[in-house]
């Protein structure tokens, strides 16, 4: 197995074909195609399944790639060292469930460390996905939470996946509210001043049950429900219905404007905010960076 080899198997997975890859790669065909075929052949592997539709990564195969991007990483990291140049665009992925100050984060590292050329991803996406995102090393760091209600099964989940969870703060149940909604004005609501109105969740897709929700009191019964899958529509059909959902109470304006706000909700609840990284492959230097900016959006909320 060589460096080289490597880089092929990483470009030919960015580019989908081996015809694609091999013109990024200045080589031909065939030479490609031959020393995948090489390391699959030493490693006792496949990396790519053969399809009619061009090249798809195995299962096994996504494995290996995240180690792939580890070791090329590393080695990007001493050339620049030693040169004094960047010799390559950095790549960084985090997956979070639908924090502002998770998003804060990102674009805190970005502008510091993006540089002239990057591939940064931001997947807010279902609880059990972010999971799976840093099991499989797709993602460094994945942001959810836990509580009473979901904490066995999540934790058991983590463990299995070789994972640990650290925690960054511990919020009190809030509300978001928009700023015309009836009830913007309380100083606190309670479950059944929320009652007549619609409340508003993050879908969950076949992991549906109520411990991998984002949201707390997610068994409780409610004549009105809304399932929605991102940030925007949420607050959206926040305004225009005079919804609601039941968060942690942390919010941006700057990234989500004056139209959203927050209100305690009053129940005896609480939702323990953190990250999750893998336990065998930690964070890169970038991974740890991110890390530390959420712990500076967040450090005022510690309790």
């Amino acid at each position: 197995m060589t460096l080289q080899q490597l880089k092929y198997i990483l470009t030919v997975a960015a580019k989908g074909t081996i015809s694609e890859a091999a013109n990024a790669l200045y080589i031909a065909q065939p030479s490609l195609t031959s020393s995948i075929k090489d390391l699959e052949k030493e490693l006792g592997i496949t990396i790519f399944n053969r399809t009619n539709r061009g090249i798809v990564v195995s299962r096994e195969g996504e494995e290996f790639l995240a180690y792939a991007r580890q070791i090329i990483e590393q080695v990007n990291l001493i050339e620049e060292k030693y040169t004094g140049q960047r010799q390559h665009k950095l790549d960084f992925c985090v997956s979070t469930q639908h924090y502002s100050f998770a998003v804060e984060a990102f674009v805190d590292l970005l502008r510091d460390y993006g540089g002239d050329e990057y591939d940064f991803r931001l997947r807010e996406t279902q609880t059990y996905e972010i999971i799976e995102d840093v099991a499989k090393l797709r993602s460094q760091v994945g942001v959810l939470y836990l509580n009473k209600d979901n904490e066995a099964v999540l934790r058991k989940t983590i463990r299995a996946n070789n994972l640990k969870f650290e925690m960054l703060f511990v919020a009190k149940p809030h509300v978001f509210l928009g700023v015309g909604s009836p009830l913007a004005g309380k100083a606190s609501v309670t479950l059944d001043d929320l009652a007549p109105y619609p409340r508003l969740s993050y879908e969950q897709g076949e992991h549906n049950s109520f411990y991998f929700a984002e949201e707390i009191l997610s068994t409780l019964e409610r004549k009105k429900n809304i399932l929605v899958r991102d940030r925007a529509t949420l607050f959206n059909l926040l305004i225009g219905l005079n919804g609601y959902t039941i968060c942690s109470g942390v919010i941006s304006e700057e990234l989500n404007g004056a139209n959203i706000i927050a209100v305690p909700l009053e129940v005896d609840d609480y939702m323990e905010i953190g990250y999750i990284v893998h336990r065998k492959m930690l964070p890169n230097r970038l991974g740890n960076l991110y890390i530390e900016r959420l712990r500076k959006y967040t450090a005022a909320r510690k309790q």
